[in-house]
């Protein structure tokens, strides 16, 4: 495809002279696409009498958009994945209207493939189960298992405070436009999903068609990069699991493991909170146990490294580009260019 320029939002950052970060975005390639994905038929697609109730439809595939810049110069392809009661929206536009990781990091010179995992947002789940118990082919136990995250207990899990609504000291999250984050989240359908989330074996595939490729988890979806270099390793360069809700644990085969470079991140306000105060010391355990089999993993609390306030969503915070640089740095400095 040949290049093309568009323009877009750059956070207000004041620069001394002309710089890839300001200005015309230009890009080689933009696009979209699906991976992974079966057909099933069913009898319950519909209660409606326009609708036929039985047919075949795709399920498990995974949704991914992606643009690739001008000048690539070797480095590996980014991968972001969200977490949960979210989709990409995650990595976009911050609510407050600042630019997200994909286009920050897409001018600091990256590949950037943004993907709602399978069963979320435009990666379409099967509301066969729902239709089966309402025309009572199925029993009630079998609705599956949905749920949505409220304002009110979502607060305290993205550490915009201990508990609604009080605010941490020097937290760095736009809370003026907190209405914008909350039109974000969605209907969660992991919980009744197999293990590994069928997003799993779909970045696997990714991996492998854009690889080299850097896996960038957040929360929900941390564990999600380590399962796909359980599987295999193929195309995959590298993880950076942001606060991720689980990570390995320091018992299972760290072979998988060895040589491959690993971040795992964390914010602020850590040790106040007692749902990721245990994550966070699971995921030490985690990186002792893989360096001692060889591994290249490191675990970095950003306060640190002088990066203060963060909350669990650190790529919508007033000092995302910030977060957004260490990150990039660390990544070029661990992770080989290719030709």
């Amino acid at each position: 495809m040949s290049a093309m320029l568009l323009s877009a939002c750059t956070g207000g950052r004041a620069q001394s002279g002309p710089s890839p970060l300001d200005g015309p975005l230009t890009i080689q390639a933009q696009g979209s696409f699906f991976v992974g994905g079966h057909d099933v038929h069913s009898d319950t697609l519909s209660t409606l009498p326009a609708y036929a109730p039985s047919g075949t439809v795709s399920v498990d595939q995974m949704y991914v958009r992606y643009q690739v810049p001008a000048d690539v110069a070797g480095r590996p392809a980014l991968v972001l994945i969200h977490g949960c009661c979210l989709t990409g929206k995650s990595w976009e536009t911050t609510p407050d209207g600042r630019s997200g990781w994909d286009d920050y990091l897409l001018r600091k010179g990256y590949p950037v493939y943004v993907i709602d995992q399978a069963w979320r947002g435009r990666s379409a789940g099967n509301i066969a189960a729902i239709d089966a118990v309402k025309t009572g082919k199925a029993p009630l136990d079998q609705l599956p298992t949905v749920f949505a995250a409220g304002h009110e207990p979502a607060w305290a899990i993205f550490r915009f405070g201990p508990e609604y609504p009080k605010v941490f000291p020097g937290m760095q999250y736009p809370l003026e436009a907190q209405a914008e984050f909350w039109k974000q989240m969605v209907p969660d359908w992991a919980a009744d999903l197999p293990t590994p989330n069928p997003t799993v074996p779909a970045l696997s595939t990714l991996a492998k068609r854009i690889g080299p490729a850097v896996l960038v988890s957040h929360s929900q979806a941390g564990i999600y990069p380590f399962q796909v270099a359980a599987a295999g390793r193929d195309g995959v360069a590298g993880i950076v699991a942001l606060e991720p809700g689980a990570c390995p644990a320091p018992t299972d085969d760290m072979a998988p493991y060895k040589g491959l470079p690993i971040l795992v991140l964390f914010g602020d306000y850590v040790d106040q909170s007692p749902r990721w105060a245990p994550r966070l010391a699971l995921c030490r355990q985690f990186v002792a146990a893989a360096n001692a089999a060889g591994g290249k993993a490191e675990l970095v609390l950003l306060p640190d490294v002088g990066i203060h306030g963060n909350s669990h969503m650190m790529m919508q915070d007033r000092n995302s580009h910030e977060v957004a640089d260490w990150m990039a740095g660390w990544i070029e400095h661990h992770v080989p260019r290719h030709m």
